[in-house]
């Protein structure tokens, strides 16, 4: 079940779209739809480069849920150069509809260094190429053009999922609200002003890091369910019935923690999918099992090199399994 039914009997097609030189369908209705931070990551293991791929946290949570089968439409600015070229490709290959990304003359797609020490599971990330000492090219969010372009899928996604700001994001906020969707959105920084304070009037589920942004965002009103992370200790979610905390799920070897608390989003947004919460400002108790979900897949994905080492080397079907709990369950 959806959380917004399509038409009954045939589902209707609204538009025509030709993408490289075939004719495909646009559907009415769209799983998820978002835009926000999406790099090339380029993966430095223990001093040597091990590989490039799809990343940053927007990046992670749409191609993820691609490759679990749900219709994903990333809205997305990025360069016409073989850099935003081989990420359109990962996402076509994951099964995401790219109509909606952006190719443009006028920017370079971002590539970010991510430097992981794979005795401690640690890793930091630069903009700078750790071979070179180059400034690396940095994520630009979308602009007017390509919102205007993306108002099908806008006005017709069940969830609206972002990590960034901008006036045009907003407005696809805004947008994605008033046609009933749920708004996930997941800053990793925010900077005071009306742009903020009009992104929180418009979510539905608020998720960030204690330890980043607990303080800023403490006493900020919002009217939605709020999941607070504190990273190997576990997570709090918060809504105007209280406050139920959520232990770490132990993993089974810890290689690399990055992309966990994308791994986190990724369930949440998976269950909701599955499971319609009854409003568009989803309580607390609706969403614990994909929270939980969620949690052991960030547990199972410690255990691989790289934000979805998981996918790369068990597969898609492995991480259903992981999200249902067959897998633990067949363990045990």
């Amino acid at each position: 079940m959806s959380l917004r039914s399509a038409s009954t009997g045939a589902e209707r097609l609204v538009q025509i779209v030709n993408i490289n030189d075939s004719a495909h369908y646009l559907p009415e209705h769209v799983d998820v739809a978002g835009t926000g931070f999406t790099v090339m990551d380029r993966i430095y293991a223990d001093g040597d480069l091990a590989g490039e791929a799809l990343g940053g946290s927007c990046g992670n949570v749409l191609v993820s849920l691609a490759m679990l089968h749900r219709h994903v439409a990333p809205v997305l600015a990025l360069g016409d150069d073989d850099t935003g070229e081989r990420l359109v490709d990962e996402f076509t290959r994951a099964g995401a509809l790219v109509r909606y990304i952006s190719r443009r003359s006028d920017l370079r797609s971002p590539v970010l260094a991510q430097e992981l020490d794979t005795s401690s599971g640690t890793h930091d990330f630069s903009f700078v190429c750790p071979e070179t000492q180059q400034e690396l090219p940095q994520y630009q969010p979308i602009g007017e053009a390509e919102f205007a372009s993306a108002l099908p899928v806008l006005e017709r996604c069940s969830v609206f999922y972002t990590d960034r700001l901008s006036i045009s994001i907003v407005a696809a906020m805004r947008t994605a609200n008033l046609s009933g969707a749920i708004v996930f959105f997941e800053p990793s920084d925010f900077e005071e002003g009306d742009l903020f304070d009009e992104a929180l009037s418009l979510v539905s589920v608020l998720k960030y890091s204690e330890d980043r942004l607990g303080k800023r965002l403490a006493d900020r009103p919002a009217d939605c369910l709020r999941i607070v992370t504190y990273g190997s200790a576990g997570l709090e979610v918060r809504d105007d019935a209280g406050t139920q905390w959520c232990e770490a799920i132990d993993a089974p070897k810890v290689l690399d923690t990055c992309g966990s608390g994308d791994m986190v989003s990724v369930g949440v947004i998976d269950w909701m999918l599955t499971n319609a919460p009854a409003a568009t400002r989803p309580k607390a108790a609706e969403l614990m099992a994909g929270i939980v979900a969620g949690q052991r897949l960030a547990a199972e994905n410690c255990a691989y090199a790289g934000a979805r080492g998981l996918f790369r080397v068990r597969g898609a079907d492995y991480v259903r399994d992981v999200l249902d709990d067959r897998h633990s369950a067949a363990t045990r």
